[in-house]
């Protein structure tokens, strides 16, 4: 995208080109658009942007940078706060078409994709109806927010047969291709435990009392498939994350980054744990962020047999963890070494640090010269490019929608296991909680009307 321009939002254009929220179709069968894969106009791919967010804006800039012979074009913009739109379009070209309500997105049958960038409890209902509508999606990290919502994406993603690639980018990064290529070469033999460290989520000591909300936000389109609940400035933009319906704490956040890398790596794409077991776990006591502070969720794989931690404390940095690695003035530098993990092997153990928009592996690994005969894995040619592939040939993207709810479903298990104060049991091939109906009427939610699967 070039000659970029600023551009100001008039509030009649905005309203009369977005329409209002209840006057948009709430169902679009797939099969009055496009056939799935099928280019745009000139062979390029139409994307439109939900969500214009800081993430959301991010993302518009990491799609110009990735495209290979510009095969791809923004077409249109949609948030519900119109600064935020306003701030969206002014990193789009001329003739992007701004939209307050997704649903009028979905039934423009020129735009090919759309990059979701909205907080998490609108990431399901966004995808499913995305894909019903024969979209393909790329759509921020984590998948869901529930065991059903996962459900639904999956079978959703698959029926339409259309490219998805969730945003956990840890995946793609050059370092994460040398740890993986590392492991499974078994530098450090057989791996019996993966321990992921990170510090603590935030609690709200300031509390403030709801408010009217500010004049830009459609404060009901936000709120979307949540229950109706009252303004408050703790609750977003980005401090959604602290709400256990709306984010569900660090787990969720950093959580779907580092455990990712680590289903990956070991090769559990697909698998799951039998037990999810949190302890330690301290929630916060005032204010309306309840996702927990500090907490230890151990996942019990079996067959084969080993253990991931989840280890979520200390204000700042955990104590536990190991201080980031010095690197060479030529090196990237490791700038979030607060999170990663350490994998455990009977023949040594491996770190890494990061997980998201940086993966660095330590020194070892980044030396290791792989013999004639060693293993090789995928190399992802960047998380964006890899969902551009999956457009134009049909392949599985590295962060695919199986892989992504497996990796959130990880997350809402340690979330429940803190709620309810014990050990949950899980049957993967059914993806369903067993033995604790308590817990299992928690693997969904009620969703709002209009706004639900």
């Amino acid at each position: 995208m070039t000659d970029k321009v600023k551009v100001k939002v008039n509030r009649r254009r905005f309203l009369a080109t977005a329409g209002a929220a209840i006057a948009a179709p709430y169902f679009i069968p797939s099969r009055v658009f496009s056939a799935p894969g099928r280019p745009g106009a000139n062979e390029r791919v139409r994307v439109a942007l939900i969500g214009a967010g800081g993430r959301g804006r991010s993302l518009i800039k990491e799609m110009d940078k990735s495209q290979i012979g510009h095969e791809a074009e923004m077409a249109a913009v949609c948030d519900v706060d119109e600064k935020r739109l306003a701030a969206g379009l002014a990193d789009c070209d001329p003739g992007v078409m701004p939209y307050r309500d997704y649903r009028y997105i979905l039934e423009r049958k020129d735009i090919d994709a759309v990059i979701i960038g909205t907080p998490d409890h609108w990431h399901a209902v966004h995808v499913v109806h995305a894909a019903e509508a024969g979209k393909h999606i790329y759509c921020e990290k984590p998948a869901c927010c529930t065991i059903e919502e996962g459900r639904a994406m999956v079978k959703a993603v698959n029926k339409n047969k259309v490219a998805c690639q969730i945003g956990s980018q840890g995946r793609s990064q050059p370092e994460a291709y040398l740890a993986h290529r590392y492991l499974v070469n078994g530098n450090i033999g057989h791996i019996s435990k993966v321990w992921c460290f990170h510090y603590a989520s935030p609690a709200d000591n300031n509390p403030v009392p709801d408010s009217d909300p500010p004049p830009e936000l459609d404060w009901d389109l936000w709120l979307g498939p949540l229950r109706w609940r009252p303004y408050n400035q703790r609750y977003l933009p980005g401090t959604f994350r602290w709400m256990m319906e709306s984010g569900g704490g660090q787990i969720r956040d950093r959580g779907a980054h580092v455990m990712s890398c680590a289903m990956y790596w070991m090769g559990a794409d697909g698998a799951g744990p039998v037990e999810v077991e949190a302890t330690n776990v301290e929630f916060p006591r005032k204010g309306v962020w309840d996702a927990c502070i500090n907490m230890t969720v151990t996942y019990t794989f079996k067959n084969p047999d080993w253990t991931l931690i989840w280890d979520q404390k200390g204000a700042q940095f955990n104590p536990d963890a190991p201080r980031g690695e010095k690197r060479a003035d030529s090196e990237e530098v490791i700038s979030r070494p607060g999170y990663g993990a350490i994998y455990h092997g009977d023949k040594g153990t491996f770190t890494h640090w990061g997980g998201d928009g940086g993966t660095w592996a330590e020194r070892k690994c980044r030396e290791w010269v792989p013999p004639a005969d060693h293993k090789e894995v995928y190399k992802s040619p960047g998380h964006m490019e890899d969902w551009f592939e999956g457009i134009k040939t049909g392949a599985k993207t590295i962060m695919n929608i199986e892989a992504a709810t497996g990796v959130a479903n990880l997350c809402i298990l340690g979330n429940l296991s803190a709620l309810l104060g014990r050990k949950l049991k899980w049957d993967q091939a059914k993806m369903e909680i067993v033995g604790d109906e308590e817990a299992r009427r928690l693997m969904g939610r009620p969703q709002r009307h209009p706004y639900h699967l």
